[in-house]
């Protein structure tokens, strides 16, 4: 397979990286050059030739990793220069792009609107990864006008990135997405945006709750702005949604009547359920989990020795969280396991000279 990627950012060459790890060759285009020279470096592939693209040596697959707003225009570029056979892209976004395709007079039948649901706080090619994509769904949303021949070479380079393709359309997917990303991505800044007029006192006391919470607002500001622009409407529905439970919270919680408390907790139960219609390890059912707690010393290895025992017991991990003592070389451990397997650990951890409350 020969893929021509343009855009060099986090999505661009993990892309790159992936393909490159199956045997690829891969060419990789930026307006940046300093971008660009980064992932030519890690081996992410080689820079794509100034000049016109002779139709022999054109790629199978171009994928164009660049914001919503430039997809239309880097693909009318791109299919003028003939880079490929077909095309796909990775934002965010596909309404908005489609449509400015279709304006622009691009060549749909040879294009499938891609996104791979992956990424990181990180942003550039220095963050990028060759496994970013492995068990990730990758939503593919072909427009009438696209070809079957192209559709199966997206869905081609999407598995050998280790992806699990997931068609869909365009309007249904931006819908979803603001659901499940973008409108969750403003609720973290939001909550983030409090700590900024913060007291040491407050800052000291911020736990896992906060962390988890505020952990996606990390990212960069930049890139947000241009997805959120681009899907403007199905995320304003979602935070005006959020934004109605959290006023009518707000007013129950200064009522302070038992009845107000109960209404409080109503959307606290309704949390819970749709906290638990989110799909479990490979796309199943969500599971309940137990909580092995740890205690365990800030030094080198310590979690290789915990994973170790781990095995050695015959339990599988099935996710892990630390949080760190403020100002003590200790930290807190919390390994999900299944119910029956969680005392077998507990055991033997304590055995093995690791303080296991409970």
């Amino acid at each position: 397979m020969r893929v021509v990627v343009v855009g060099t950012g986090l999505i661009g060459t993990s892309v790159a990286l992936a393909l490159r790890g199956r045997g690829a060759d891969v060419l990789l285009a930026d307006r940046d050059p300093a971008a660009l020279e980064i992932a030519v470096g890690i081996g992410a592939g080689r820079e794509l030739p100034a000049e016109t693209v002779d139709p022999a040596d054109a790629a199978d697959v171009a994928v164009l990793a660049v914001p919503p707003a430039a997809v239309a225009m880097t693909l009318l570029d791109a299919q003028k220069r003939g880079l490929a056979r077909f095309y796909t892209d990775v934002a965010s976004v596909k309404a908005l792009p489609l449509r400015q395709a279709a304006e622009l007079g691009c060549d749909l039948s040879v294009f499938v609107a891609g996104h791979p649901l992956a990424g990181r706080e990180r942003s550039g090619p220095a963050a990028a990864r060759d496994d970013l994509f492995l068990g990730r769904p990758w939503a593919l949303c072909p427009s009438p006008e696209t070809s079957p021949d192209a559709l199966a070479a997206v869905e081609a380079l999407a598995r050998e990135c280790g992806a699990e393709s997931v068609v869909v359309g365009a309007e249904e997917h931006d819908r979803a997405v603001a659901l499940v990303s973008h409108a969750p991505h403003v609720v973290s800044a939001a909550v983030a945006a409090r700590l900024t007029g913060a007291d040491e006192t407050a800052l000291g006391l911020a736990g896992q709750g906060v962390r988890d919470v505020t952990r996606i607002a990390a990212s960069d500001p930049r890139l947000w702005i241009g997805i959120l622009s681009a899907n403007a409407e199905p995320v304003a529905d979602v935070l005006e949604a959020v934004a109605t439970d959290l006023a009518v919270a707000a007013s129950l919680l200064r009522d302070g009547s038992e009845g107000a408390a109960g209404h409080v907790a109503d959307l606290l139960l309704r949390g819970n359920a749709g906290r638990s219609r989110i799909p479990g390890k490979h796309g199943g059912p969500g599971q309940a989990f137990a909580t092995v707690t740890v205690v365990i010393p800030d030094r080198p290895g310590e979690l290789a020795m915990i994973f170790q025992a781990a095995g050695i017991a015959g339990v599988n991990i099935e996710d892990v969280t630390i949080e760190h003592s403020p100002g003590r070389p200790l930290g807190v451990l919390e390994i999900a396991v299944r119910p029956e397997a969680a005392e077998r650990l507990a055991g033997e951890l304590r055995a093995r000279g690791w303080s296991v409350p409970g």
